[in-house]
């Protein structure tokens, strides 16, 4: 059996919002559901430090945010597990296309994919994405502009 979520992170991923804050933004987000078996799975998660929150299976292609090349998976790979073993405090890559400087939450993931401290996630959502008007509502609440991933595993 696979399993789906709905995440919703802050775009800065070492911030965190106040407790009333994500407590707003997570009533907000129960509304944007459509049944009480989704609302169940909902849960707002901090952590002391800075977690990779992939898309899962979902995954397709990575790409330079700069050229708009293509980003090898082993390239991305071995980046992302130096910064996971420095406990990804810093983000920052070269990318090998253009050499730019970027980060590797600055990447174009497709499927969408961020590193947090925070996220609101909903297990088995029961919709798709959320709509852009949604996510906006979403951001006033926390305070900051936030990214949405939806999981499959």
């Amino acid at each position: 059996m696979s399993d789906n979520y709905l995440t919703v992170i802050p775009a800065d991923p070492y911030w965190q919002p106040s407790k009333d804050a994500a407590d707003h933004a997570a009533v907000l987000l129960s509304a944007m559901l459509p049944d009480d078996d989704a609302r169940r799975g909902l849960e707002a998660k901090w952590h002391d430090s800075v977690e990779f929150v992939w898309c899962g299976s979902n995954l397709e292609k990575i790409y330079c945010p700069r050229c708009g090349a293509e980003c090898a998976f082993d390239w991305w790979g071995d980046a992302v597990s130096e910064r996971y073993d420095e406990g990804f405090s810093n983000l920052k890559v070269t990318v090998p296309c253009c050499d730019a400087e970027t980060s590797l939450n600055e990447l174009v993931y497709d499927w969408p994919m961020g590193f947090a401290r925070f996220r609101i996630e909903v297990m088995y959502p029961n919709r798709a994405w959320l709509t852009d008007e949604e996510l906006a509502c979403l951001a006033q609440a926390l305070g900051r502009p936030v990214r949405q991933i939806l999981i499959h595993i």
